[in-house]
């Protein structure tokens, strides 16, 4: 079992989690093993349609069989019910598109890593009240995009933000978001296009996060290191 500070490191370290969901397990396998082999370490399943938790029960056999060291996590997660389901089926981190408090009492008491969802400097506020360690910042265009990000970091230097929503593959997009503060930034359909994965393109999928990890290697090299 990897600790929860470990895996919070590891997040930060990487500064990209591919974000997807795909109802046919076999596909969804596919998705995961082309995000591993572009280096991905963590990867985010979304709690999307009835057969969801079926497929992500076999996303979790697949990769202890053949990624031990991936980080599979759920996403889209907003009542503690459906986050107990996830951790009893070997979810190592729990995503939200808002911030339930029930939901991050459970994980601390079961030390898995919640990062919800927020969209003002009151709701990460009490959020972080609650043990979150990184919030994410959804929709992250809408809600004011890098600008909210360094706005708020300005008061509260203190807090760690990952974008998802409005984040793009390009390197003017992941540079604004980086030079802006975040730790790490969820990427989805930007990432794994429906276009990729209708083609069975999963060589391109694992080439473009290949490009997003240096792109953000290279951003931070620049920043020093941050």
């Amino acid at each position: 079992m990897i600790p929860r500070r470990e895996i919070y490191r590891i997040m930060v370290e990487e500064g990209l989690i591919p974000v997807f969901f795909n109802p046919d397990p076999e596909v969804a396998k596919k998705i995961v093993e082309a995000c591993a082999k572009g280096g991905a370490r963590c990867i985010e399943m979304t709690n999307r349609g009835e057969n969801a938790v079926a497929v992500f029960r076999e996303l979790v056999t697949f990769c202890r069989e053949h990624y031990p060291d991936l980080i599979l996590g759920v996403g889209s997660v907003v009542d503690p019910y459906t986050a107990g389901i996830y951790i009893a089926e070997g979810a190592k981190f729990v995503v939200g598109p808002v911030f339930d408090r029930e939901i991050a009492l459970l994980c601390n008491s079961r030390k898995v890593p919640y990062i919800p969802g927020c969209g003002s400097a009151t709701e990460i506020h009490e959020a972080e009240k609650y043990g979150a360690e990184i919030c994410k910042v959804f929709p992250g265009k809408e809600v004011g995009g890098p600008g909210f990000v360094k706005s708020v970091l300005g008061p509260c230097p203190w807090t760690e933000i990952m974008p998802t929503g409005g984040v793009d593959t390009t390197e003017e997009s992941l540079r604004a978001w980086f030079e802006a503060g975040v730790v790490a930034v969820g990427i989805g359909s930007k990432l794994i296009t429906k276009e990729r994965v209708k083609n069975g393109d999963f060589d391109a999928i694992a080439e473009d996060v290949k490009r997003v990890k240096a792109l953000i290697a290279k951003i931070r090299s620049e920043r020093g290191g941050k």
